[in-house]
């Protein structure tokens, strides 16, 4: 890639990992599900009215809007608030690589070659690393909510890889006025309405401020700008610079917020991206079809993005399945 690509790619990274330190800040003047329901219906308005009309069935905006937007996003901004670290929450989320080769298996036949296999072991000894050094210092509880959340992005990537969406921001864009009333409702019942109110009021310049970042930077911003560069580059090319995404996030939440990054939690970093990067890298084999997949080219499975969710790719042919931050193993985002 062009020295500017490459900045560019490094940018969108450390705009996904900082977003994790942004939604902590963030729960101190929102309750997680409102937050997360303000962050869609912000992503959503006024974008929703110049991306156009949705390029795929309906269905598949609805199922991943649903998928990501309420499950995954519901679980994640509830774990952080129960205490779950954002830097230690930007690492766990990749293991949502691990999930998506493993639901893309189960529900499109596409069979992991054996690096790919071990790549996925590895990753799951981060993911253990990573629960003992929790263990020792915060909430099993808000742990288990992120490995579900990872888990849920995984089906989310395997629902964009049917829907294969030509224009990735167009996807994002409608998938995020799905979970807008939902998590509304949900925060209704379960937060209350007076802490909601409460929230609402006391909104002044920095709350804003949090939700225009994880809403237009993290999500406009960074899944355009990450659509751009896959329409330009191999898939192969592009999707290594988002493991650069909780190397961000780990070092912002030190930095900003004071975390501390024990000597396992290196280890568990180490294992899981590492994993994560045979998981999403490699070969893949034969698929069901008789096709080849291999992850990280155009027209595969497995570039994802963190977030963030899902990532972009061209014709629907040759989609990839899901593109946003999150996520390798095709990532959305979305953070």
């Amino acid at each position: 890639m062009r020295p500017a690509h490459v900045c560019l790619a490094v940018l969108v990274a450390a705009v996904w990992g900082v977003n994790f330190v942004v939604i902590e800040v963030g729960l101190d003047h929102f309750p997680p599900l409102l937050f997360s329901a303000l962050r869609f219906l912000a992503a959503a308005l006024p974008a929703v009215f110049f991306v156009g009309r949705p390029k795929v069935a309906w269905k598949y905006v609805v199922a991943v809007g649903l998928v990501l937007g309420v499950v995954k996003f519901g679980l994640l901004f509830i774990g952080m608030d129960a205490g779950m670290p954002a830097g230690l929450s930007s690492l766990v989320l990749q293991s949502q690589a691990v999930f998506t080769a493993l639901f893309a298996f189960v529900a499109l036949g596409e069979r992991p070659g054996r690096v790919r296999v071990t790549g996925m072991v590895i990753a799951l000894a981060g993911i253990a690393v990573a629960a003992v050094d929790e263990g020792e210092t915060g909430p099993l509880t808000a742990f288990a909510l992120l490995i579900g959340a990872a888990a849920c992005w995984g089906v989310s990537n395997v629902l964009t890889r049917k829907a294969s969406p030509p224009d990735a921001l167009n996807f994002m864009v409608w998938v995020s006025t799905v979970p807008v009333l939902p998590l509304l409702g949900l925060s209704l019942l379960w937060e209350g309405p007076s802490r909601d109110l409460e929230a609402l009021r006391s909104l002044d310049w920095q709350g804003a401020g949090i939700i225009v970042y994880v809403a237009w930077i993290t999500t406009v911003f960074g899944f355009g700008a990450w659509g751009y560069l896959l329409r330009r580059h191999p898939a192969s090319t592009v999707a290594p610079y988002s493991l650069l995404v909780p190397v961000f996030g780990m070092s912002g939440a030190a930095l900003v917020l004071g975390e501390s990054v024990s000597t396992l939690r290196w280890c568990a970093a180490a294992l899981l991206v590492g994993g994560v990067a045979l998981t999403s890298f490699s070969k893949a084999s034969f698929s069901k079809g008789g096709g080849v997949s291999r992850s990280g080219t155009r027209g595969v499975t497995g570039s994802h993005v963190p977030g963030r969710g899902v990532e972009p790719a061209a014709a629907p042919a040759r989609t990839t399945a899901s593109r946003t931050p999150s996520t390798a193993s095709r990532p959305s985002p979305p953070r």
